[in-house]
C-alpha cells in the first residue's frame, strides 16, 4: 500500500493537493520547455515516494514539495524577482 493509502486523517488530502497545486502551477509558464519539465519533475516525485510508508518521511517531502511550490511560483513570474524601481535605471546617471 502507498503512503497515501495507509496514513488517516488530513495527509492523503494534502498529498494530493499539493500534488495538482504543482501540476496546476507548472502549467502557467509560457515558454513550453519549462512548463513540461515542470509537469514531468512532479509526476516522477510523486512516482518515485508514493510507496512510502514512514509518516517522518511524509511530512518531510511534503514540506519540500510546498518549497518546490513557492519557487515555482515566483519563478513564474520573473518580474516579481527584480526590485522596484522608482525611476527608470539608467546607466548614464551613475558615471
Amino acid at each position: 500500500m502507498s503512503a497515501v493509502a495507509t496514513l488517516r486523517g488530513e495527509t492523503p488530502q494534502q498529498v494530493r493537493s499539493l500534488y495538482r497545486q504543482l501540476l496546476r502551477q507548472g502549467e502557467q509558464f509560457t515558454a513550453y520547455n519549462f512548463r513540461e519539465y515542470a509537469k514531468r519533475r512532479t509526476r516522477d516525485a510523486f512516482r518515485e515516494h508514493k510507496t512510502e510508508k514512514d509518516s517522518r518521511k511524509v511530512q518531510e517531502l511534503i514540506q519540500n514539495g510546498l518549497k518546490e511550490l513557492q519557487v515555482i511560483k515566483v519563478r513564474r513570474h520573473p518580474s516579481r524577482m527584480l526590485p522596484r524601481w522608482s525611476e527608470p535605471f539608467c546607466l548614464c546617471k551613475t558615471w
